[in-house]
């Protein structure tokens, strides 16, 4: 396959990975840092080695069969009112994404240009409009190009204070040995996971991989069988799926690498220049502190970084959000209308003066309790040999899967006994 044929089969990953670095992963990781110190490093680590895994199933599911999970589990749940329950719990993760993306937009305007927090909540919904009208009316690559774009601004706006304020690295290497301090580090563990592992990116990736590699087939091909319909997709691409999958893989890797060096350069930034310093467990606080202690470039790339996460994150959100809705409910809501929508949550927190830094931990704890829902099912129809044929999960791939689900499973049991019995 020549380099521009390989080129060309790169994008998807790196769209649906801003997920993995939206403002609640900054938020999440900025906070443990400050609070921690390097004691979380781990979980980043872990976090970004199972995101791999999880998002090369999602596209894979995508690539063989042209179906997104939601659309997948929309014909795989036959009872009405158990999709409809399966609906609304992926609709709630939908909805704290969305809070999480537009609050970080607003809290970026403020620090940047002293915009109140409502009125950046405003203009970040507004941006992200545009984004998604550039995707309905342009494409996948134009959209594609344009959240790149914005990624290449996250990760030179979170990574460049790494090199001017530099960590201790022999702490680095021992924030690997996985451990807690207290209910408080198992809160942002939780949270760092659900910023990291985000189910609407689960559901996300599928649909973006089938909206850029799947042309629509002739009536009589689109055949119910998703064995035979993945076959002659091939025809229809005019490339294998055996090479498409191998160029998604790098898509992935590539994609994880920038997710994790950034999220992790965030964690490390904060412990090595914000560790015990009062206030700078906040977002304010944490520009604050970075503006007086190493300086205002800094600084002002940090709230750069933060705000081109929010208008990227945002628009890729509420892609996953439409997808859900269709796919679970066999509902086609125009993406504008649903953008439109779920602001509104956002935006009356933004109203009412809640903690903005809060509400986004907060959001990425939800997050997390609803990647069992994503994780499961999708481990579940990739391991089917009826519904991906001879691409199939092998065994190895399905039982480190298993591991990834059963992890964060008790890691929400914890949290959960933490936090009721308050030790």
């Amino acid at each position: 396959m020549s380099t521009n044929r390989r080129a060309w089969l790169i994008g998807p990953a790196i769209v649906a990975g801003v997920a993995y670095l939206d403002p609640g992963n900054v938020a999440s990781n900025m906070t443990a840092g400050a609070r921690y110190g390097y004691l979380l490093v781990w979980v980043i680590v872990l976090a970004n080695v199972m995101a791999w895994l999880i998002q090369y199933l999602s596209a894979k599911l995508g690539i063989v069969t042209g179906r997104s999970l939601p659309e997948t589990m929309g014909d795989r749940i036959h009872n009405s009112w158990a999709r409809r329950a399966y609906w609304f719990q992926a609709e709630l993760v939908a909805m704290a994404t969305d809070i999480a993306e537009v609050i970080g937009g607003a809290v970026a305007l403020y620090l940047l240009f002293d915009i109140p927090l409502l009125w950046g909540g405003i203009i970040t919904g507004g941006v992200s409009l545009t984004l998604l009208l550039v995707q309905s009316r342009g494409g996948a690559r134009p959209f594609e190009f344009a959240v790149i774009v914005l990624t290449v601004i996250i990760a030179i706006g979170f990574t460049y204070g790494v090199f001017v304020g530099a960590p201790d690295p022999a702490r680095v290497v021992g924030g690997l040995l996985p451990r807690f301090d207290s209910t408080g580090s198992v809160l942002l563990a939780a949270s760092i996971l659900g910023a990291t592992i985000m189910p609407h990116a689960i559901y996300a990736h599928g649909a973006l991989a089938r909206d850029r590699f799947t042309p629509p087939a002739p009536k009589n091909l689109a055949t119910a069988g998703a064995i035979p319909r993945g076959v002659m997709l091939d025809d229809v691409r005019g490339i294998s799926t055996s090479r498409l999958l191998r160029a998604t893989r790098w898509d992935v890797t590539l994609a994880m690498l920038i997710a994790g060096t950034v999220n992790l350069c965030i964690l490390l930034l904060a412990a090595a220049n914000l560790a015990g310093m009062p206030g700078t467990d906040t977002l304010e606080g944490a520009y604050s502190a970075l503006y007086d202690d190493i300086g205002p470039v800094v600084a002002t790339l940090f709230a750069i970084g933060l705000l081109a996460s929010g208008l990227a994150s945002t628009s890729v959100g509420a892609y996953a959000g439409a997808e859900i809705m269709r796919g679970l409910l066999r509902l086609r809501v125009p993406l504008l209308a649903r953008r439109l929508v779920t602001l509104v949550p956002a935006l009356v927190l933004l109203g009412f003066g809640v903690d903005p830094t809060l509400a986004l931990v907060l959001s990425q704890v939800l997050l997390s309790f609803g990647i069992p829902f994503a994780l499961v099912p999708l481990i579940v129809v990739t391991a089917k040999f009826e519904v991906l044929g001879p691409f199939r999960n092998h065994v190895a791939t399905t039982v480190a899967g298993i591991a990834a689900a059963v992890f964060l499973i008790i890691l929400n049991g914890v949290l959960v006994w933490l936090v009721l019995t308050g030790a």
